[in-house]
């Protein structure tokens, strides 16, 4: 009798029930089947969007081999990369559930095996191993049991087994091809396993849902590999830049290597505090990879400064020290009191007296030239008197001792930069903006320009360029200021001042809480989590290394 479907009577017109039966056996096998396929097609698709999303390396070649061994219910499997110029097959991930066997990866456990080479010693192509043949041929092989099978070597398999007593039965190797069409690795699972936990061979399904996954794992790897490619190249241009800054002078050389690195090691303390405005301050890998950036390129806006300004050791210091002509004025001014005396214009009294007093001007003047953290106005007036002298140039014409751009030089009060000067140094954060900010940054890099362009600004506004406090400021931005900071205290290669101990450096930026200038919470936590010394051990001499007591510290809050 004909099978009939009418309506929901499947069955209609059939007399023998054995019959029934089994055809309804057969379709609800049908039934799970499908059901099965369905759900394992489900898994596949989430599975590519959550390859797709993971960031890390060693994460994404861990899911691409567990999602393998999860869709065809394998209980071992490996991962192999391969390596295009030395023309092999390197172990990533390997995992074998039944020995709990967990290596390569993230696992921190090596993988001992050596790399499977494609190329034999002669130059012949080895297709001996079932991967190599699979990475070679581009072909999927699939061996319902090793221990039977013909035309590949099991040597080492059958070496594993009989060393751990496992048994390695049905194997299914598949080549793992990116856009381009070209081989990158191989994907080989190992006993397929059935509800009870028996041996079977992989099926033509689990073959078909292995190769689709492993084109989705291969172009999911090479977008990993190019994104992480560009981003070498990225922080390679970034060190170039840094480099040619850094090079440009050989008293800041290091600077914008230091301050990312205690920034990043400031940030790290900052998210691990777990009180005050700090508490919700957490940082992801996306966060520290922007400000890693940021802090690199901070001070990127110096290669438009001046070398001389840069470079500029004392207060006469342009293209050389001009100190040495002040030197020559004073010889001047003594051989005209000797002439005075010769000609009786002097005694000898006061022509001993005129040269003592000149000798003190010149090592006055040379103090005065290194340049300091303060100058007092008495010195300022007395600098003032000393270029009031009256001298007769090379042309026999008589002048003031010193121009006045000497003047104003050597009356600088703190360091050796006049007001012209500081401001030309000061606009390289205006560059930094403006060459970051012209950039087309990627949304997870979004924040650069702020976070690098706000080290120079306070938290009560007074800083700049822009002028903002502490509410519209990124913590980032607040923290790298303070590293910044920090940096120039304790930097050793100064041309105008040695670096400071770690005593003398926390006092002064205690004191630059106290006064608004840096971030109160950030300057706790840099104290109490001891950044300042992971810092010290990692950049500076031994002899600023000195015992701090941090109860001493100005303003700071445990």
């Amino acid at each position: 009798m004909q099978f009939r479907l009418v309506g929901e009577k499947k069955y209609e017109g059939f007399v023998d029930t054995t019959k029934v039966k089994a055809y309804m056996a057969q379709e609800q096998e049908q039934r799970t089947m499908l059901e099965s396929l369905l759900n394992r097609l489900n898994d596949l698709n989430a599975i590519g969007a959550s390859l797709s999303s993971e960031r890390n390396i060693d994460k994404l070649l861990e899911n691409i081999l567990s999602a393998s061994m999860k869709i065809t219910n394998a209980d071992a499997g490996t991962l192999y990369l391969l390596d295009v110029e030395k023309q092999e097959l390197t172990f990533e991930i390997l995992r074998n559930r039944s020995l709990g066997i967990s290596m390569g990866g993230t696992s921190g456990e090596k993988i001992p095996f050596y790399p499977i080479h494609l190329i034999g010693k002669e130059g012949e192509p080895n297709h001996a191993m079932v991967v190599s043949h699979a990475a070679l041929s581009g072909e999927t092989v699939n061996i319902p049991d090793a221990y039977i099978a013909e035309g590949f070597d099991f040597t080492g398999t059958k070496h594993f087994d009989a060393k751990t007593g496992y048994h390695s039965r049905s194997f299914l190797a598949v080549p793992m091809r990116d856009h381009e069409h070209e081989v990158i690795g191989v994907l080989q699972l190992i006993n397929a396993l059935d509800e009870q936990g028996g041996v079977l061979q992989f099926s033509l399904d689990d073959q078909k849902l292995l190769e689709s996954l492993a084109s989705q794992a291969a172009i999911a790897i090479s977008n990993r590999r190019l994104i992480l490619q560009m981003e070498e190249l990225f922080e390679s241009f970034i060190k170039l830049i840094n480099t040619a800054i850094d090079d440009k002078s050989p008293y800041t050389g290091g600077h914008c290597a230091r301050v990312p690195a205690l920034t990043m090691m400031l940030a790290e303390a900052a998210s691990r505090t777990d009180q005050g405005e700090l508490k919700p301050f957490k940082l992801t890998d996306q966060d520290r990879y922007e400000l890693k950036m940021a802090g690199l390129l901070h001070d990127c806006g110096k290669i438009t400064t001046p070398v001389h300004v840069v470079d500029k050791a004392t207060k006469l210091h342009t293209l050389f020290d001009r100190i040495q002509l002040l030197d020559t004025r004073f010889e001047v001014l003594k051989r005209d009191a000797e002439i005075a005396l010769l000609r009786g214009e002097l005694n000898q009294g006061e022509y001993d007296s005129r040269v003592s007093q000149l000798d003190e001007d010149r090592e006055f003047l040379r103090r005065t030239n290194i340049g300091g953290e303060k100058m007092s106005d008495t010195d300022i007036e007395r600098v003032r008197a000393i270029a009031a002298y009256p001298w007769r140039d090379v042309e026999g014409e008589m002048r003031d001792f010193l121009s006045a751009e000497e003047t104003e030089n050597l009356t600088i009060r703190a360091g050796t930069l006049t007001a012209e000067e500081r401001e030309i140094i000061n606009h390289h954060i205006v560059v930094t903006i403006k060459m970051l900010e012209s950039l087309p940054w990627p949304k997870h890099l979004k924040r650069v320009p702020e976070y690098a362009g706000g080290h120079h600004e306070r938290m009560d506004g007074k800083g700049y360029p822009k002028g903002l406090t502490k509410e519209q400021m990124s913590i980032q931005a607040r923290l790298m200021g303070i590293a910044d900071i920090f940096e120039a205290l304790t930097a050793k290669d100064r041309p105008y001042k040695p670096g400071k101990t770690l005593t003398e450096s926390l006092n002064i930026l205690g004191n630059f809480k106290l006064n608004g200038h840096i971030d109160p919470e950030l300057f706790d936590a840099f104290i109490r989590e001891k950044v300042y010394l992971e810092y010290a051990h990692r950049f500076l001499s031994p002899e600023q290394i000195d015992d701090v007591d941090v109860n001493k510290i100005p303003g700071y809050q445990s």
